[in-house]
């Protein structure tokens, strides 16, 4: 077997884990008005790696190998660049001597602060004159190694969209000499929303992801997971949403071994052995749970944990207390309104009260059409028109959703409810 496809895995593997790192720690050395810069070098570091370790085979530790081929691609920039711009102000000096250049690149390149270096980094990229959307936007692709296209499909908007809010925020970054620092602790609360929800993102693709071939990427949940316990043990800030946070992406991780079968077919809450759900980790989201009570104010992550943790307690479907779900819905969705909270709340009134009413739920939320290019929207429908036996109507709804996904397991999972119909 050739040696090939296990390296290319294993790089794919490093571009989402080491990513953000190699990142944080050459934006600390170039500043952050050159985050183009870091990108670029940690990209052709990234494609060095892949072609080294095709010939010679993999290095003993090949994060080590990263961080030694971005220091050294770094000085190399340096010493070409060193007088043409300016790099982080307090240590410009230093990179325009040849003899302090590679000395101060070997401190500052390297993983000994490496956690302090991604919670400035997550924090920095939150500029306020920044849109919300721009600030998470640019955490993804800088820290969480997402493609235009991922960050899309995680707004719901078109890839032209994304790339002008990309260009916006570097330019912005760029133009106000932002600093590789922390803000005061005021600001650090202001911005820590939009750190929590970009953390968030990056799990949801995770547990389920649309442009891979498998659903699961454990990768990227165990990333999502290590970035939120950073902020959790942080003692600047107050934590209690980034605990809220960790238990609900800890109740949600908890139940990946039951998702799929043999055949790696989708497997919906309904049809899922609780038994293959990883004990060890419910217990971490309960801790979590309690450790979010710190909080001065109730965020969407603790409605969103009470919900999962509701999922988590019940011995099977059928004994789920969707009454408390469904006013854990009706509380999100004043608190924070969006169609998408609205459409998950449709699905919970719907096992509460019947498909019909969740049919009309549907057609009572607002903004709706923010939803048009969202699977889930037809796919919901789908199911509830399948479940009154309105199996044309259905039909049509899950094909319209087929559309609307990237996702390989979701596409079979549609096409199976269509063949269930018996058109």
């Amino acid at each position: 077997m050739s040696a090939t496809p296990p390296i290319d895995q294993l790089v794919d593997n490093l571009f989402r884990r080491e990513w953000g790192k190699l990142i944080s720690v050459l934006t600390k050395l170039f500043g952050p008005q050159n985050l183009q810069l870091a990108e670029d070098v940690v990209q052709e570091t990234l494609l060095k790696a892949l072609h080294t370790w095709k010939i010679n085979g993999l290095p003993q530790n090949p994060s080590a190998w990263l961080f030694t081929a971005a220091r050294n691609k770094a000085i190399d920039v340096l010493r070409r660049q060193k007088t043409q711009q300016q790099y982080a102000r307090n240590i410009t000096p230093l990179l325009q001597s040849e003899y302090s250049l590679s000395p101060t690149v070997n401190e500052l390149v390297n993983d000994a602060h490496i956690d302090d270096d991604q919670l400035k980094m997550m924090f920095v990229c939150c500029q306020p004159q920044l849109s919300a959307e721009a600030q998470v936007a640019v955490i993804l692709k800088t820290l969480c190694g997402f493609s235009v296209a991922e960050i899309a499909k995680a707004f719901v908007t078109n890839y032209d969209t994304i790339e002008k809010r990309l260009y916006r925020a570097r330019q912005s970054l760029k133009e106000n000499k932002v600093c590789f620092d922390l803000p005061p602790r005021t600001a650090l609360e202001q911005r820590l929303e939009n750190v929590l929800t970009a953390i968030y993102l990056l799990f949801n693709e995770g547990y389920s992801s649309t442009h891979h071939d498998n659903l699961i990427r454990k990768d990227l949940v165990a990333e999502a997971i290590r970035l939120a316990e950073l902020i959790s043990n942080s003692k600047l800030i107050n934590t209690g949403s980034a605990h809220a946070l960790l238990a609900l992406m800890y109740f949600t991780a908890s139940r990946t071994d039951a998702r799929l079968d043999e055949e790696g077919n989708i497997l919906l809450l309904k049809e899922q052995d609780r038994g293959k759900w990883n004990r060890e980790m419910t217990g971490k989201a309960i801790h979590h749970l309690d450790a979010s009570a710190v909080a001065e104010n109730l965020s969407k992550y603790h409605l969103e944990a009470g919900i999962a943790f509701e999922h988590a307690k019940a011995i099977n479907y059928e004994k789920t207390n969707w009454k408390n779900i469904l006013h854990y819905y009706d509380v999100l969705l004043t608190m924070y309104p969006s169609p998408l909270i609205a459409l998950n709340r449709a699905i919970a009134v719907g096992e509460l009260l019947g498909p019909a009413e969740s049919i009309r739920a549907i057609e009572a939320i607002e903004n709706i059409t923010l939803l048009d290019k969202y699977y889930l929207l037809p796919a919901t429908l789908g199911e509830q028109h399948s479940k009154l036996r309105q199996n044309e109507r259905a039909a049509v709804y899950f094909k319209n959703a087929i559309l609307l996904t990237a996702s390989p397991a979701v596409k079979k999972l549609l096409q199976q409810k269509i063949d269930a119909l018996q058109l």
